[in-house]
């Protein structure tokens, strides 16, 4: 990964993306129940390391599934109550989840790349400081996500047929080979 040009402090918010990056994707699924959902290696410790450098820590997460009908809100929302459980008994915190349960097919949908739940965000947040914030996720729709925002980001090279595409000069493996790296 190429040497990080900005300093990171309590007054920086990292957004992360959900699937790929805090939790193992699958592929041409949705994680649709808890029991489907399992972290990826490091993941806990690496957003408990997090907690400890910025001062806001905000997952933006696209969920069709919910659009398709192969999964309710009910449903996400207790995927994302047993991640912020486990993460917060690992010693990390997660401020707040934002998702997208609308299919890409609908016109001008809150899926990233566009900005919405960038936007809600700092409807809650205030402080929020788009040019003192850092995506991390491992799509080239969450690299335009932060691109539209003016954050910085760094790519999870998870996707081989998104690996080769350069939005970001920073990239990595996976958020547990970050942590070591701040």
């Amino acid at each position: 990964m190429s040497k990080l040009n900005f300093k990171i402090d309590k007054t920086w918010t990292l957004f992360l993306d959900r699937d790929g990056v805090i939790n193992k994707r699958l592929i041409d699924d949705y994680v649709k129940s808890v029991d489907e959902f399992k972290f990826l290696y490091g993941a806990k410790k690496a957003i408990a390391a997090f907690s400890q450098i910025f001062g806001r820590i905000i997952v933006v997460t696209n969920q069709q599934g919910i659009g398709k009908g192969l999964m309710s809100v009910n449903d996400l929302e207790q995927i994302h109550q047993k991640m912020k459980n486990a993460i917060e008994k690992s010693g990390g915190r997660i401020d707040k989840i934002y998702h997208c349960p609308q299919l890409k097919t609908v016109k001008n949908n809150c899926r990233k790349p566009n900005n919405t739940m960038g936007l809600m965000a700092k409807k809650d947040f205030p402080e929020i400081d788009f040019k003192k914030s850092l995506m991390i996720g491992d799509s080239i729709s969450d690299l335009k996500f932060a691109q539209n925002l003016g954050m910085q980001s760094i790519f999870i090279k998870t996707k081989k047929e998104e690996s080769e595409q350069k939005i970001t000069k920073f990239e990595a493996t996976s958020l547990y080979s970050l942590a070591s790296y701040f």
